[in-house]
């Protein structure tokens, strides 16, 4: 694992980020529904934990317990996990932004390596068409949350939903510029018949266009 660098539990998905997860900044994942972002993000988080790490999760989709058990490798060793997770399950777009700034309780007491938000723009997305605000509200939360893993030399993992491009069918990443300059490496999950493509595209120091193949599998993904 490259200094300074967190993994994500994927050597395939370590490689095209250059090494792994990096603290201090964030890492966007984005796909369509059903493309393996949870999958990924459980299997991060997992590796952190089994490197004796803690993690911070923000869950806005509804965790799967069932899943986790599975990447983990049983009960007892979920069990024995989830000791070192810190959890914030936000119900509204408001209270996301009220659980990241109450999170530096946590940080500020918790040696926390990874942060994760499983995904940004859920409940955002339920208030875009009822806010005027909520784009910059989304870019309020994750400057704030940008400066949480800085301060506490942190890795954060954030997934992302899409839109499509009607006049292309081509999707992509929901926040607009909120999202999209504030996270410095940016992965897409395309899905391909049965399998997924990884596509790197957006990093400050790998070439963009690598990519990987994949299927989901009983510990998180595997290449095809």
């Amino acid at each position: 694992m490259a200094e300074g660098r967190v993994t994500t539990g994927s050597p395939d998905l370590d490689q095209i980020l250059g090494g792994g997860l990096e603290r201090q900044m964030i890492t966007q994942i984005y796909g369509e529904s059903g493309s393996g972002k949870s999958s990924i993000v459980i299997m991060a988080m997992v590796a952190a934990l089994q490197d004796g790490h803690h993690v911070l999760f923000f869950d806005t989709e509804g965790f799967s317990m069932d899943r986790f058990i599975q990447v983990a490798g049983g009960e007892e060793a979920a069990a024995l996990l989830a000791t070192r997770i810190r959890l914030y399950e936000p119900k509204t777009f408001a209270e996301q932004g009220i659980c990241i700034q109450e999170s530096e309780t946590i940080l500020s007491d918790t040696e926390i390596s990874l942060i994760v938000m499983d995904s940004a723009t859920a409940l955002y997305r339920s208030d875009l068409e009822r806010r005027g605000d909520a784009q910059r509200m989304l870019g309020r939360q994750m400057i704030d949350l940008l400066a949480l893993s800085r301060r506490y030399n942190a890795a954060v993992l954030i997934t992302n939903q899409v839109y499509t491009e009607p006049a292309t069918g081509r999707f992509f990443g929901l926040g607009g510029t909120a999202l999209s300059h504030i996270s410095k490496a940016v992965v897409s999950i395309e899905r391909i018949n049965r399998h997924r493509r990884a596509v790197l595209v957006k990093h400050r120091s790998r070439p963009e266009g690598e990519s990987f193949d994949f299927v989901i599998t009983g510990r998180g993904i595997g290449r095809c």
